[in-house]
Protein backbone atom coordinates (compact mmCIF):
# COMPACT_ATOMS: atom_id res chain seq x y z
CA UNK A 1 0.00 0.00 0.00
CA UNK A 2 1.39 2.79 -0.53
CA UNK A 3 2.12 6.01 1.47
CA UNK A 4 1.61 9.36 0.95
CA UNK A 5 4.60 11.70 2.35
CA UNK A 6 4.38 15.12 2.81
CA UNK A 7 5.74 16.08 -0.74
CA UNK A 8 2.93 14.73 -2.04
CA UNK A 9 0.33 17.32 -0.88
CA UNK A 10 0.45 20.29 -3.03
CA UNK A 11 -1.10 22.34 0.13
CA UNK A 12 2.32 21.07 2.35
CA UNK A 13 4.58 21.87 -0.40
CA UNK A 14 3.32 25.83 -0.65
CA UNK A 15 2.71 25.60 3.21
CA UNK A 16 5.57 27.40 4.81
CA UNK A 17 5.44 29.82 2.10
CA UNK A 18 1.70 31.11 1.94
CA UNK A 19 1.70 32.95 5.07
CA UNK A 20 4.58 35.05 3.53
CA UNK A 21 3.19 38.99 2.68
CA UNK A 22 4.15 40.32 -0.72
CA UNK A 23 5.27 43.18 1.36
CA UNK A 24 7.55 41.90 4.06
CA UNK A 25 9.45 45.42 4.62
CA UNK A 26 6.01 47.06 4.80
CA UNK A 27 4.36 44.36 7.12
CA UNK A 28 7.66 44.71 9.39
CA UNK A 29 7.93 48.35 10.03
CA UNK A 30 4.51 48.76 10.56
CA UNK A 31 4.56 46.14 12.79
CA UNK A 32 6.95 48.03 14.88
CA UNK A 33 5.14 51.41 14.22
CA UNK A 34 2.39 49.63 15.89
CA UNK A 35 4.57 48.82 18.94
CA UNK A 36 6.28 51.72 19.50
CA UNK A 37 3.12 53.80 19.93
CA UNK A 38 1.28 51.05 21.81
CA UNK A 39 3.69 51.69 24.30
CA UNK A 40 3.93 55.58 24.00
CA UNK A 41 0.02 55.82 24.03
CA UNK A 42 -0.06 54.23 27.86
CA UNK A 43 3.15 56.50 29.17
CA UNK A 44 2.64 60.07 31.12
CA UNK A 45 2.56 63.34 29.31
CA UNK A 46 5.84 63.85 30.93
CA UNK A 47 7.12 60.57 29.72
CA UNK A 48 6.11 60.71 26.34
CA UNK A 49 7.86 64.31 25.98
CA UNK A 50 10.82 62.91 27.33
CA UNK A 51 10.96 60.13 24.40
CA UNK A 52 9.72 62.31 21.68
CA UNK A 53 12.84 64.46 23.04
CA UNK A 54 15.57 61.48 23.78
CA UNK A 55 14.40 59.82 19.85
CA UNK A 56 14.20 63.39 18.38
CA UNK A 57 16.66 64.13 15.16
CA UNK A 58 17.31 68.10 16.45
CA UNK A 59 20.32 69.47 16.64
CA UNK A 60 21.51 68.76 20.48
CA UNK A 61 20.93 64.96 19.70
CA UNK A 62 23.07 65.34 17.06
CA UNK A 63 26.26 67.11 17.88
CA UNK A 64 26.13 65.26 20.90
CA UNK A 65 26.96 62.00 18.67
CA UNK A 66 23.36 60.56 19.20
CA UNK A 67 23.28 59.36 15.35
CA UNK A 68 20.97 56.62 16.69
CA UNK A 69 18.41 59.02 16.43
CA UNK A 70 18.38 59.15 12.41
CA UNK A 71 16.75 55.37 12.67
CA UNK A 72 14.82 56.03 16.38
CA UNK A 73 13.19 59.07 15.12
CA UNK A 74 11.31 57.26 12.30
CA UNK A 75 9.48 54.59 14.80
CA UNK A 76 8.05 57.35 17.07
CA UNK A 77 4.80 59.50 15.86
CA UNK A 78 4.23 62.62 18.83
CA UNK A 79 0.69 62.59 18.84
CA UNK A 80 -0.56 59.31 19.56
CA UNK A 81 -3.76 60.24 17.85
CA UNK A 82 -2.72 61.11 14.74
CA UNK A 83 -0.09 58.13 14.85
CA UNK A 84 -3.26 55.94 14.83
CA UNK A 85 -4.86 57.81 11.45
CA UNK A 86 -1.63 57.68 9.60
CA UNK A 87 -0.47 54.34 9.87
CA UNK A 88 -3.26 52.81 7.46
CA UNK A 89 -2.54 56.22 4.75
CA UNK A 90 1.16 54.92 5.55
CA UNK A 91 1.27 51.04 5.10
CA UNK A 92 -0.46 52.27 1.54
CA UNK A 93 2.24 54.37 0.35
CA UNK A 94 4.76 51.72 1.60
CA UNK A 95 2.97 48.85 -0.06
CA UNK A 96 2.58 50.44 -3.04
CA UNK A 97 6.29 51.44 -3.20
CA UNK A 98 7.41 48.03 -2.20
CA UNK A 99 5.14 46.10 -5.00
CA UNK A 100 7.07 48.58 -7.28
CA UNK A 101 10.25 49.10 -6.18
CA UNK A 102 10.98 45.90 -3.97
CA UNK A 103 12.01 46.26 -0.61
CA UNK A 104 14.82 46.82 -0.63
CA UNK A 105 14.95 49.88 -2.96
CA UNK A 106 11.94 50.95 -0.70
CA UNK A 107 13.81 51.03 2.23
CA UNK A 108 16.40 53.00 0.64
CA UNK A 109 14.29 55.61 -0.38
CA UNK A 110 12.88 56.37 2.76
CA UNK A 111 15.90 56.10 4.20
CA UNK A 112 17.61 58.50 1.64
CA UNK A 113 14.67 61.27 2.16
CA UNK A 114 14.52 60.43 5.80
CA UNK A 115 18.15 60.56 6.76
CA UNK A 116 19.24 62.84 3.61
CA UNK A 117 16.64 65.50 4.46
CA UNK A 118 16.95 65.79 8.28
CA UNK A 119 20.86 66.46 8.22
CA UNK A 120 20.32 68.91 5.51
CA UNK A 121 17.92 70.37 7.86
CA UNK A 122 20.16 70.29 10.47
CA UNK A 123 22.77 71.67 9.08
CA UNK A 124 20.55 74.92 7.53
CA UNK A 125 19.50 74.99 11.92
CA UNK A 126 23.19 75.09 12.61
CA UNK A 127 24.07 77.58 10.61
CA UNK A 128 20.82 80.13 11.53
CA UNK A 129 22.02 79.88 15.14
CA UNK A 130 25.66 80.15 14.75
CA UNK A 131 24.78 83.11 12.63
CA UNK A 132 21.74 84.21 15.46
CA UNK A 133 19.50 84.31 12.95
CA UNK A 134 17.30 81.70 14.86
CA UNK A 135 17.31 81.42 18.89
CA UNK A 136 19.52 79.01 20.27
CA UNK A 137 16.13 77.39 21.57
CA UNK A 138 15.71 75.38 18.57
CA UNK A 139 18.62 72.96 19.31
CA UNK A 140 16.28 71.12 21.51
CA UNK A 141 13.33 70.89 18.73
CA UNK A 142 11.23 67.39 18.22
CA UNK A 143 12.05 66.03 15.39
CA UNK A 144 9.88 62.73 15.04
CA UNK A 145 8.04 61.22 12.29
CA UNK A 146 7.78 59.23 9.07
CA UNK A 147 7.75 62.14 7.07
CA UNK A 148 10.56 62.43 5.30
CA UNK A 149 10.62 59.22 4.55
CA UNK A 150 7.16 59.32 2.87
CA UNK A 151 7.76 62.79 0.87
CA UNK A 152 10.63 60.83 -0.53
CA UNK A 153 8.67 57.85 -1.17
CA UNK A 154 6.11 59.91 -3.28
CA UNK A 155 8.73 61.84 -5.17
CA UNK A 156 10.09 58.11 -6.11
CA UNK A 157 6.94 57.29 -7.24
CA UNK A 158 7.45 59.48 -10.57
CA UNK A 159 9.11 56.21 -11.87
CA UNK A 160 6.24 53.90 -11.65
CA UNK A 161 3.18 56.34 -12.96
CA UNK A 162 2.49 56.91 -16.42
CA UNK A 163 5.06 58.35 -18.63
CA UNK A 164 2.44 60.84 -19.09
CA UNK A 165 1.93 62.00 -16.20
CA UNK A 166 5.70 61.84 -14.93
CA UNK A 167 5.86 65.70 -15.26
CA UNK A 168 2.70 66.60 -13.86
CA UNK A 169 3.09 64.38 -10.66
CA UNK A 170 6.72 65.93 -9.81
CA UNK A 171 5.16 69.46 -10.38
CA UNK A 172 1.87 69.19 -8.29
CA UNK A 173 3.82 67.83 -5.38
CA UNK A 174 7.05 69.92 -5.51
CA UNK A 175 4.35 72.84 -5.73
CA UNK A 176 2.41 71.96 -2.67
CA UNK A 177 5.50 71.33 -0.79
CA UNK A 178 6.69 74.57 -2.09
CA UNK A 179 3.09 76.23 -0.79
CA UNK A 180 4.12 74.48 2.74
CA UNK A 181 7.12 76.38 3.47
CA UNK A 182 5.62 79.30 2.09
CA UNK A 183 2.20 78.86 4.48
CA UNK A 184 3.88 76.42 7.98
CA UNK A 185 7.83 78.64 7.51
CA UNK A 186 8.64 76.04 10.06
CA UNK A 187 12.25 73.66 9.32
CA UNK A 188 10.07 70.64 8.86
CA UNK A 189 8.45 72.56 5.72
CA UNK A 190 11.54 72.44 4.39
CA UNK A 191 12.71 68.97 5.16
CA UNK A 192 9.18 68.00 2.99
CA UNK A 193 10.33 69.94 0.01
CA UNK A 194 13.99 68.86 0.74
CA UNK A 195 12.75 64.72 1.29
CA UNK A 196 10.42 64.96 -1.72
CA UNK A 197 13.39 66.50 -4.52
CA UNK A 198 15.58 63.28 -2.72
CA UNK A 199 13.10 61.13 -3.58
CA UNK A 200 12.34 62.77 -7.04
CA UNK A 201 15.71 62.30 -7.87
CA UNK A 202 16.12 58.93 -7.17
CA UNK A 203 12.85 58.09 -9.07
CA UNK A 204 13.94 60.26 -12.17
CA UNK A 205 17.59 58.10 -11.80
CA UNK A 206 15.84 54.94 -11.51
CA UNK A 207 14.11 56.22 -14.98
CA UNK A 208 17.56 56.59 -16.68
CA UNK A 209 19.31 53.30 -15.17
CA UNK A 210 16.40 50.90 -14.56
CA UNK A 211 13.53 50.26 -16.98
CA UNK A 212 10.67 51.80 -15.32
CA UNK A 213 7.57 48.97 -14.44
CA UNK A 214 4.99 49.92 -17.75
CA UNK A 215 2.43 47.13 -16.32
CA UNK A 216 -0.66 48.92 -15.53
CA UNK A 217 -1.73 49.89 -12.46
CA UNK A 218 -4.20 47.32 -10.74
CA UNK A 219 -7.41 48.45 -9.32
CA UNK A 220 -5.44 47.42 -5.70
CA UNK A 221 -2.88 49.56 -6.58
CA UNK A 222 -4.71 52.74 -8.11
CA UNK A 223 -6.13 52.55 -4.39
CA UNK A 224 -3.16 52.59 -3.11
CA UNK A 225 -1.76 55.54 -5.30
CA UNK A 226 -4.91 57.30 -4.34
CA UNK A 227 -4.79 57.23 -0.49
CA UNK A 228 -0.99 57.59 -0.38
CA UNK A 229 -1.91 60.79 -2.42
CA UNK A 230 -3.67 61.71 0.67
CA UNK A 231 -1.00 61.15 3.00
CA UNK A 232 1.09 63.28 0.97
CA UNK A 233 -1.41 66.72 1.09
CA UNK A 234 -1.82 65.64 4.72
CA UNK A 235 1.86 66.18 5.63
CA UNK A 236 2.52 68.92 3.00
CA UNK A 237 -0.46 71.01 4.16
CA UNK A 238 -0.51 69.97 7.56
Amino acid sequence: MAVATITDDPATVVGPRWWRPRVPATVGYLTALVIVTSIFSVLSDSAQSKVVLHASTNLHNLLQGRVVTLLSSALVIGDVGTAWLIMPLLACLLGLAELRFGALHMVRVFLAGHIGATLLVAGGLWVAVEFDWLPASVRWSEDVGISYGSMALIGALVFVVPNRLRIAWAAVWFTAAIGGVLLGQTFTNVGHLLAFCIGTAVGYGMIRTKTPVTRRFTRVEQALLTTSAVLAAAILLG
